[in-house]
């Protein structure tokens, strides 16, 4: 009786096992159905695709220079008894700045003087004889010679009246001339004149440098010309005023190539003056110019290099399935790329994980972003 019990056990336990594996292997081929038709959506962060006409920004190092600067100088020659002014000194419109001795000038003013007065008695007393034989001209002792002659008589003694008068105030101008002023407000830059020294007629004494009109110096690369001609306007910042922007328009772009450092010499205007400018300030220009085409900006991690050639995972707005499409790239930064071509204006690309994904698979976005500026 024992061995039958023992064989219905046995056949009990094959039971028991085969069942199990049968369930085991029912719920695996199902869950490999559910696997099959329901594939992963695998949550992807997004942005949207926005062209931009986005500016360049040329930064440039210059100096803060007067727009004139001039040399002055006496415009009579003589010897420097006084000078006024030293490098630095602030002088406004008609302040002295030198004298010449005058002697020789005070001089000259007094001959002058004499002679005018001698050559205005001649006159007078000429004039005086033409206009008396002028009233014989109904007697007997009334002769025409007679009167042209006084007439001419006359006529050259005013001449050398005029003659007197204009070298008279010629001799006072040139007494005048012994006094050099400013003819604007501004700073003395530079002496080349010392009391004692003996100076030609226009020899420059003195620099001035007017302040009302600034403008900042700066060298341009001469393949930044053409974005420096197109510029309609500009910003520059004090190194000793850091943080603080101001207006500048270019005014002057030179020809012709500095010889020491290849650039061409530029000069923009200061349109709005801060509260302190000196010149010889060193300041940092800038200027933007438009691109000629309008690009999108994106993050470096959107950009997938399929082969060759970048390339973006395009999201379907629709069905959520991505698509890998080539771009033309306008330039590369450390952080993003600007997209010239190659993706439509509000498409969704990818920006993270692009190295997961594949060819027709759908994506859920997580974050939908704004274009980068």
């Amino acid at each position: 009786m024992r061995l039958p019990v023992k064989l219905a056990l046995a056949a009990s336990s094959t039971l028991a096992v085969a069942a199990i594996g049968y369930a085991a292997l029912n719920w695996q081929s199902k869950n490999a159905h559910v696997a099959v038709n329901d594939p992963v959506v695998r949550p992807a962060r997004v942005m949207e695709i926005a062209y931009r006409r986005e500016g360049q920004a040329l930064v440039l190092a210059g100096t803060v220079v007067p727009r004139i600067e001039t040399p002055l100088g006496f415009r009579v020659s003589g010897k420097i008894i006084h000078r006024s002014v030293d490098v630095g000194t602030v002088v406004q419109a008609g302040q002295l700045i030198a004298e010449l001795d005058p002697s020789d000038y005070r001089l000259a003013v007094e001959n002058a003087r004499a002679a005018f007065a001698a050559a205005e008695g001649d006159f007078m007393r000429a004039k005086a004889d033409h206009e008396r034989y002028t009233q014989l001209r109904n007697s007997a002792a009334f002769m025409q010679q007679t009167l042209d002659t006084r007439k001419s008589a006359a006529t050259t003694a005013q001449g050398r009246m005029d003659q007197a008068k204009s070298q008279l105030e010629s001799a006072e101008h040139n007494l005048a001339y012994t006094e050099l002023h400013a003819d604007a407000a501004g700073v003395i830059t530079a002496v080349q004149g010392e009391a004692g020294q003996v100076v030609a007629q226009g020899q420059s004494v003195a620099k001035l440098a007017r302040t009302d009109e600034l403008e900042i110096l700066v060298g341009v690369p001469e393949h930044r010309l053409q974005a420096a001609r197109e510029t309609d306007t500009a910003t520059f910042e004090l190194w000793s005023e850091p943080g603080h922007r101001y207006a500048a328009k270019l005014r002057e772009l030179s020809p012709s190539a500095d010889p020491t450092t290849r650039t061409y010499p530029a000069r923009f205007s200061v349109m709005e003056k801060p509260a302190f400018i000196g010149l010889g300030m060193t300041a940092t220009l800038s200027f933007e110019r438009p691109d000629a085409r309008p690009v999108a900006e994106v993050p470096l991690a959107a950009i997938f290099q399929h082969g060759t050639r970048p390339a973006v995972w395009v999201v379907d707005k629709q069905t959520g399935t991505v698509e890998l499409r080539p771009v033309q790239i306008a330039r590369w930064r450390s952080d993003t790329a600007a997209i010239l071509s190659g993706v439509k204006d509000g498409e969704l690309i990818a920006i993270a994980g692009v190295h997961k994904l594949e060819a027709g698979q759908k994506v859920k976005p997580l974050q939908q972003q704004a274009a980068a500026r």
